[in-house]
């Protein structure tokens, strides 16, 4: 039984590996024309070397003739002139060749990390949740340089290859039949050891393409939070698992190259092997006036030709099935679920005309079939109106958001913005309503003047430092060397919470109907929270505005509070309302007093 499911995974191996194969190469239909007149030049280059030892062999009867009368030397010399231009334009195909697979591989390479980027945008949040940062980047660098840099190298060794082989064995059938048997049966073991490595290697292969993206992952997961791992005293713990992806990778990076190591000297004796049997039985034909002298030159240099392809076989298919290991990899990510589409979405809502209420009808959604979080969830909200949403952690507070913004697609029910179905309008066009503080600051390298007018070019600098000063941010930015124009990046020139307050600016100077703030202050002091509550107070007017928070007291003004527990609404009113229910949402509440005072 053993055996069995070993021969069943070689079976799925050579599957997947023909599969991905056939993925690349269709993939590259638009360089075919580029692709083939590299492996054409290749070819020709191949052809033009096995010219030569006939030349050679010309060469040597000439000399060998001319010992006992005179050598004829405008003869040799013409020959020579002859080898010339041969090895010339084998060098110059060859150069050729060399020049179109380096274009072709880096248009490759560009066209591959531009597919990835575009994949990106198209896959839901799910598929993030499932998947490593690291692994993704992985397959976009890693990956697609192991594709473009093998591909390079080994089809045009490939197709040479074959070139060289077919080439110098007619050559060899045409100068002598026997020699040639003889030459082919010697470099049968060659053929037996590569069949057998090659249908062992390629599991290891795709193994180190693997732990790359996990390494990559892991050490991105780390140096993220490496904060974090040195308070929690986690090195240790953080370098054992290091270690152990670091063995793996290494364990079948060490195989993987062993086996491909492999076939040189096995070639290397093979074809010394051949050297051998044809000087022998050179030797015995020469004797015997079958053949002359230079035949046996000519076929020393065949046997070299003819052995070297078989090396260049096995190099060559090594390479593709670290091609194939990561071409599987890649085409895994561009093949994975995209978004629904919505090219037949008609319906569209223009922010100046939105009114601002929100309907969810009876919504249903489970991250997995078989886990819902949110159970039959309705609610009304009105044109401006300030909802809050509270409740125990993993209530589906948050869920709330990612569905009213379509991140995800809701399993049941409906939601409607102004009466009209999220169904029916584009993500685009819904995240062009709303405007959202995430708990999670997000900043991208550039001034602070350009974060907080991010992804529009018309607001303009007085609105900014407005926004600043609302948020009590403007006298700090100040005195930052150069204010507003400061550049922004990994380093520590803003803490946490003035990060935060730098989204909460951004979400100012924004004119959407809806607003969503998911724990907006919680990267904040009190005395900044007070400053915050304030302009969130002159953000939410006019605006229907969603409000996550933990923190009770910063929701008080609310005009509707949804209570959630287990992802129903099990309690809904405004704050004076719900504690003379004392009710869930009072117990919640007197709880954080208690603590507060406490």
């Amino acid at each position: 039984m053993h055996n069995d499911r070993r021969g069943a995974k070689s079976g799925e191996a050579a599957k997947d590996f023909k599969a991905a194969i056939v993925k690349l190469f269709t993939y590259c239909k638009p360089y075919r024309v580029l692709i083939l007149l590299g492996l054409l030049s290749a070819g020709i280059s191949s052809i033009m070397t096995i010219v030569g030892p006939d030349q050679l062999k010309e060469i040597t009867n000439t000399i060998t003739e001319g010992l006992a009368t005179g050598i004829d030397m405008d003869k040799i010399a013409h020959i020579g002139i002859a080898l010339l231009i041969i090895f010339g334009l084998s060098a110059l195909f060859s150069l050729l060749e060399g020049f179109i697979m380096a274009d072709v591989t880096a248009r490759l390479a560009k066209s591959l990390r531009a597919e990835l980027a575009k994949k990106i945008n198209r896959l839901p949040l799910a598929y993030f949740d499932g998947t490593t940062v690291g692994d993704t980047l992985s397959r976009m660098t890693n990956d697609v340089d192991t594709i473009c840099q093998t591909t390079n190298q080994s089809l045009s060794t490939l197709v040479a290859a074959f070139t060289l082989f077919v080439g110098s064995l007619f050559m060899m059938f045409k100068t002598s039949w026997i020699l040639a048997i003889t030459a082919i049966l010697s470099s049968l073991i060659g053929f037996v050891f590569m069949m057998i490595i090659l249908k062992n290697s390629q599991k290891y292969f795709t193994k180190v393409q693997e732990e790359l993206g996990n390494i990559n992952g892991h050490i991105e997961e780390v140096f993220s939070g490496h904060n974090v791992v040195k308070a929690y005293n986690a090195e240790e713990e953080v370098n054992h698992k290091f270690d152990e992806i670091n063995e793996s990778l290494f364990v079948n990076g060490r195989k993987s190259q062993f086996y491909s190591g492999l076939m040189h000297p096995i070639m290397g004796f093979v074809g010394n092997l051949g050297y051998v049997a044809v000087c022998i039985v050179g030797a015995v034909l020469t004797l015997n006036g079958v053949v002359s002298f230079g035949v046996i030159v000519a076929f020393m240099l065949y046997i070299r030709f003819f052995t070297q392809p078989l090396t260049q076989f096995a190099m060559g298919l090594n390479q593709l099935q670290s091609t194939a290991a990561a071409s599987e990899r890649v085409f895994e990510f561009l093949e994975a679920e995209e978004l629904k589409d919505e090219s037949q979405v008609t319906k569209y809502l223009d922010k100046k005309d939105v009114k601002g209420s929100i309907e969810f009808k009876n919504v249903e959604f489970g991250y997995t079939e078989d886990k819902p979080i949110i159970k039959d969830f309705s609610a009304k909200i009105k044109p401006g109106e300030k909802i809050a949403i509270v409740g125990p952690t993993g209530a589906g507070k948050t869920t709330i958001v990612n569905l009213l913004m379509k991140f995800y697609e809701i399993d049941g029910g409906d939601i409607l913005i102004d009466g009209i179905s999220t169904k029916k309008l584009t993500r685009e066009n819904i995240h062009d309503l709303f405007v959202i503080v995430l708990q999670d600051t997000w900043l991208f390298e550039g001034t602070i003047k350009d974060n907080i007018r991010y992804n529009d070019e018309s607001i303009s600098d007085e609105k900014i430092i407005e926004a600043c000063k609302v948020v009590g941010l403007d006298h700090f930015i100040k005195t930052l060397p150069d204010g507003y124009d400061t550049v922004l990046d990994d380093s520590d020139a803003l803490s946490q919470g003035q990060k935060q307050l730098v989204t909460i600016a951004r979400s100012i100077v924004d004119s959407c109907p809806f607003l969503i703030l998911d724990e907006a202050t919680s990267s904040v002091d009190t005395r900044t929270e007070i400053l915050v509550q304030k302009a969130m107070d002159e953000l939410t007017k006019g605006r229907t505005s969603f409000i996550i928070a933990h923190r009770l007291s910063t929701i008080r003004n609310a005009d509707l509070i949804l209570v959630l527990k287990d992802g129903n609404i099990i309690e809904q009113g405004n704050h004076d309302t719900l504690l003379k229910k004392k009710g869930f949402y009072a117990e919640l509440y007197n709880s954080q007093f208690q603590n507060a005072n406490e």
